[in-house]
């Protein structure tokens, strides 16, 4: 019989500087989110929910500009009534830009659902609207390729996108490093619009934010780090108050702005998911590093290289074929608190352009800060693997997976 508990021990010991590290990052960021309630005296009248326009609901507004502070920007929007990132990311676009302007990504191709949602025909896209999009191509290396982002900024550019996360794409994530070397760039190239991050993934990886590194707006999920698996669902925008005025006019309207928006249910697990994501962050990182060295061992390509400290909480896994992918998906199904009995398959999700498949036994439904794992079924068939509310679950998902590979 193998003895996966000692090959594990073993992967461990080759990690015990990453970890160490990842620790100290966890404790500044605990710092900074502790420091952002008590500045804004927190108190449990902040939990009470609202009912009706939702005028003077304290518990909202405090949130916003809790998360605001954490992430060192001026203002915030807090939302349940933000769906998902995409749903955050489309708010904030249709609040900046208006028609006539020109949206560049300097990251490479967006996100799979937010493409349509920038140059979909006909369905209220931005494009409907007039919007214009331009997209600079990532170097062969996966980096800014600084001299085509010259070349294509221009003064009809309103908002400059970059997208933190690697998305369903085989590259890096940006470091706050990276961000701020582009934001710079285009600062040093006359640039005074908005400078616009799509955090996901990325949120308390590392001890600064985009916001310390010259970006002007960044956006989230709440069913990823920020939440801390503890928010059932929305999303964030924080960064500069005039845009997030403006961005407020749109997730309203443009007459009441911020002012009203209720939520009978109460906002404790919202103030108490980001006071525990610098914790639940670490042991997602923790976690992505344990499958990653066990599966750099037994011959897979990984992404991000082991000999790096990752940048947001996603690891891409290279497998030959369709079959091998999905039996390690199913595998992270298998060893999940929920729905650990059901076999996942490939499906139409919406928003996607192929079948993906999808793990997730979530306690929060579709929740990628819990352990999951996902993909589209097309070569090079990489499994996209994050999150892990605790480090342990990790190990016991990497036995489940160690397992299945034994017998295979």
């Amino acid at each position: 019989m193998i003895d996966f508990e000692s090959y594990i021990k073993c992967c461990e010991k080759k990690l015990e500087d990453k970890f160490e590290l990842i620790d100290g990052i966890a404790f500044k960021n605990q710092e900074k989110v502790l420091k952002a309630f008590q500045k804004n005296k927190i108190a449990v009248r902040h939990f009470a929910g609202t009912t009706g326009y939702g005028y003077g609901d304290e518990g909202r507004d405090t949130l916003g500009q809790v998360y605001a502070d954490a992430f060192h920007a001026e203002a915030g929007i807090v939302s349940p009534h933000i769906l998902s990132g995409t749903h955050a990311l489309t708010v904030a676009l249709f609040g900046l830009l208006r028609p006539g302007d020109t949206l560049l990504c300097v990251s490479g191709e967006p996100y799979d659902t937010i493409r349509p949602v920038i140059s979909g025909e006909g369905i209220g896209s931005l494009k409907d609207y007039g919007v214009n999009f331009k997209c600079v191509g990532l170097t062969s290396d996966g980096l800014f390729d600084f001299d085509n982002i010259g070349d294509t900024l221009s003064d009809g550019v309103g908002v400059v996108y970059i997208q933190r996360s690697r998305g369903y794409e085989l590259r890096d994530a940006f470091s706050c490093s990276q961000i701020g070397e582009v934001c710079r760039f285009v600062r040093g190239r006359g640039f005074k619009g908005c400078i616009f991050v799509d955090n996901c993934y990325g949120e308390f990886v590392e001890e600064c934010e985009p916001t310390d590194c010259g970006a002007d707006i960044i956006v989230g999920s709440l069913i990823k780090n920020a939440g801390g698996g503890i928010a059932p669902t929305g999303g964030y925008i924080c960064g500069g108050r005039d845009y997030i005025q403006r961005i407020g006019g749109r997730m309203t309207a443009p007459s009441i702005g911020l002012e009203v928006g209720s939520y009978e249910g109460g906002y404790r697990y919202f103030y108490e998911g980001l006071f525990m994501a610098p914790h639940v962050v670490a042991q997602a990182l923790k976690c992505s590093l344990l499958i990653g060295i066990a599966m750099t061992d037994l011959g897979y390509k990984n992404y991000p290289s082991i000999d790096k400290m990752p940048f947001d909480i996603t690891r891409c896994i290279q497998f030959d074929d369709a079959d091998a992918m999905i039996n390690f998906i199913r595998e992270v199904q298998y060893a999940s608190p929920v729905d650990s009995y059901v076999t996942c398959e490939p499906w139409d999700m919406p928003g996607y352009d192929d079948d993906i498949i999808m793990a997730a036994g979530t306690f929060v439904s579709g929740a990628s800060i819990e352990l999951s794992a996902d993909g589209p079924v097309k070569p090079p068939y990489i499994a996209y693997f994050q999150g892990g509310l605790t480090y342990e679950h990790g190990k016991c998902a990497l036995k489940n997976i160690l397992n299945k590979l034994a017998k295979q």
